[in-house]
């Protein structure tokens, strides 16, 4: 990690044990299970520590089937079906952008 980086993961630690966050966590002293097993290590401890904090999940995939769905829309000759999938893609947009603002909200 770069030496801004780990400024920043202290400055966090710092102010959620200002802010009293770090206080009676479950399964403090405990080790951390290996859910997420990446060589390495650090990405594993980050996403087990995020996923007990209940960090929002990244909105990855949901871009990824925007993307699809526009693909298809792309292709599609029907009308009908173009507008059933300019609906989708609406969704999925709203989705997408509410799963960013969540996680973006989350990492301030």
């Amino acid at each position: 990690m770069t030496i801004s980086m780990n400024a920043l993961i202290e400055r966090q630690i710092l102010k959620a044990q200002a802010e009293g966050q770090l206080n009676n966590l479950s399964g403090a002293g405990k080790p951390l299970r290996r859910t997420h097993i990446i060589p390495g290590g650090g990405a594993s401890v980050s996403q087990t520590i995020k996923a007990g904090l209940g960090v929002p999940k990244s909105p990855a995939p949901l871009k990824e089937q925007i993307e699809a769905a526009r693909s298809r829309l792309a292709q599609e000759i029907n009308p009908e079906a173009k507008r059933s999938l300019v609906t989708e893609i609406t969704k999925l947009e709203l989705a997408y952008n509410i799963e960013r603002e969540a996680y973006l909200n989350f990492m301030k």
